[in-house]
């Protein structure tokens, strides 16, 4: 007899537990249903990882400071994906809608992100804010696409969960690893950012949406499939329309950064390369950028470039060897002495010194620098060059015309490493002669340029120069091209090995627009009275600029 008095427990469905267990009705085999999904998770990953490092990229060109940018938007995003884990247990009841829309939102907020931050940039001068923001749209994104992936696998076949975990993250590890991969050497070369973002985000669309459209279609109801096919139709016009446009927006925009007067613009495999000023008349209207920083000011720039190599060229200088200074500038300078047999420029980038040869406004400002059979051009990393076996030569003087030591890309092109290896290539008496940034601006960053030439055994005598507001473009209306801006200094260090280097220039120096032996020495004074003792020098395991 059954005793009734006590009421069995009712087990309620696995749809009202909140999870979809039930085995899917698939269109396939359910093995090769699994291997689709795993497809589908490794095509997610490599776009995912494609988003990532586009914002990346875009953040340290648009900000600056690479470790910096690559901290936030790692760790934003690491964040968001944890917050997106959570999110995902409220859709794990309808795995293949919820699977669908999320795919579709970030393909979507991921193609346009390049697109976003650039305007954010160009039109409202600070991109940071929208780099936080879509670093963390993404990261809730894809951390919720693993635990939806998760029960549409095991609604395919059943197994233990550590196999079927197993494998989801061996097709997003190797998927990341495609995308790693394929983002430096085919789309930002290829494509660029703008459109190769776009590109992902419509392979990321096609890959989301035709897996839950057609392999899991019979979880979805009539009005989500006819929802989740409208939502990516819509996704892709908007990728579609805005790859189409986006040649005219990038164009639109570098006038909102640069100015009117764009001449020149070119993506190498390095940098950005951007020439402003009109295509004829005087060389002083020219303004040359390297990924958004104000690099050459044709109304000015002698007032540099003669600071930074007449002092050297005081000693020796038959044979000189310029570090960096692609745009031929430096070079003009040294090539004014006709008692220099040869000069070497050690360029990473060999679009500056093609557009240094071939544009008519640049080649103008440097004098044709390049024509002159003295000179010889090394595109190479100076840090790699001086450590081969070219450098068995050795140099009367060495001019450093490097990028500002806090920018983290040349921080190394400032340690003591560094320097060591420019005192190896220094004749005896010779001199080295080195860009150290903004004396009054960043007088710590200064002063660590100079003790670490101390460091490498160099005797130093600092000094700086006057000139133009230099930095990041910054749109028309509050632009540092095309005339006069608020004066800034360059910091430069003269140095040598056996004793302080006087600072001094010749007077019959041919040329010489704005410098003196009387102005040097005023600057050398002035540099003294800002001095910060006590600081250590930059090594490559311990790098202190900032």
């Amino acid at each position: 007899m059954i005793d009734r008095s006590v009421p069995r427990r009712v087990l309620p469905a696995p749809e009202s537990r909140g999870v979809a267990t039930r085995p899917a009705a698939l269109p396939v085999r359910p093995r090769t249903g699994r291997l689709l999904v795993l497809a589908t998770v490794f095509v997610c990953a490599a776009c995912g990882l494609v988003y990532e490092l586009e914002l990346l990229a875009l953040g340290s060109y648009l900000i600056g400071d690479s470790v910096t940018q690559a901290s936030i938007v790692l760790s934003v995003m690491v964040f968001a994906m944890g917050v997106g884990s959570l999110l995902a247990k409220r859709l794990r009841r309808r795995p293949a809608l919820g699977f669908g829309a999320i795919e579709a939102a970030l393909a979507l907020i991921g193609g346009l992100s390049a697109m976003a931050l650039y305007a954010s940039f160009a039109w409202l001068g600070e991109s940071r804010p929208a780099l936080v923001a879509f670093s963390f749209a993404i990261g809730v994104l894809i951390g919720a696409e693993i635990p939806l992936l998760m029960v549409l696998i095991q609604r395919i076949r059943r197994q233990d969960a550590g196999g079927a975990v197993a494998d989801l993250f061996a097709a997003d590890y190797v998927g990341a690893l495609v995308g790693g991969l394929a983002f430096p050497f085919l789309l930002l070369p290829l494509l660029g950012q703008l459109t190769g973002a776009l590109l992902t985000g419509t392979v990321n669309t096609l890959a989301g949406g035709g897996l839950v459209l057609w392999l899991f279609r019979h979880d979805l109801s009539r009005r989500s499939r006819w929802l989740l096919i409208g939502a990516n139709v819509a996704v892709l016009a908007v990728l579609a329309s805005a790859t189409v446009l986006a040649d005219d927006f990038e164009r639109v925009a570098r006038r909102a950064v640069y100015g009117a007067e764009v001449r020149v613009a070119v993506q190498t495999g390095v940098q950005e390369l951007v020439l402003t000023g009109p295509g004829t008349g005087s060389p002083r209207s020219l303004d040359l950028y390297l990924d958004g920083r104000l690099r050459v000011s044709g109304y000015d720039e002698y007032r540099y470039h003669e600071a930074l190599v007449h002092p050297a060229m005081t000693g020796p200088h038959t044979r000189v060897l310029v570090l960096g200074g692609g745009d031929g500038l430096a070079a003009r300078e040294v090539l004014r002495y006709p008692d220099v047999a040869s000069v070497t420029v050690v360029e990473l980038d060999p679009g500056v010194v093609r557009l240094a040869r071939t544009d008519p406004m640049l080649s103008r400002l440097n004098a044709g620098a390049y024509a002159d059979p003295r000179l010889g051009v090394v595109t190479q990393d100076a840090f790699r060059w001086l450590r081969g076996p070219d450098t068995r030569e050795r140099f009367d003087v060495i001019v450093s015309d490097l990028p500002d030591p806090g920018i983290t890309p040349s921080t190394k092109l400032y340690s003591q490493e560094f320097y060591g290896l420019a005192v190896r290539a220094l004749r005896p008496g010779g001199r080295i002669a080195v860009h150290a940034g903004p004396l009054a601006g960043r007088p710590r960053t200064y002063w660590t340029v100079e003790t670490t030439l101390r460091a490498a055994g160099l005797r130093t005598a600092p000094y700086s120069a006057g000139g133009r507001l230099t930095g990041f473009a910054a749109g028309p209306d509050r632009t540092l091209g095309g005339g006069a801006g608020p004066p800034q200094d360059w910091g430069f260090v003269l140095a040598a090995r056996a004793t302080v280097p006087e600072l001094r220039v010749d007077r019959d120096t041919p040329g010489l627009r704005s410098l003196s032996t009387r102005t040097l020495q005023d600057a050398t004074r002035d540099a003294e009275r800002t001095r910060l003792d006590g600081l250590p020098p930059s090594t490559l395991p311990h790098p202190r600029y900032s």
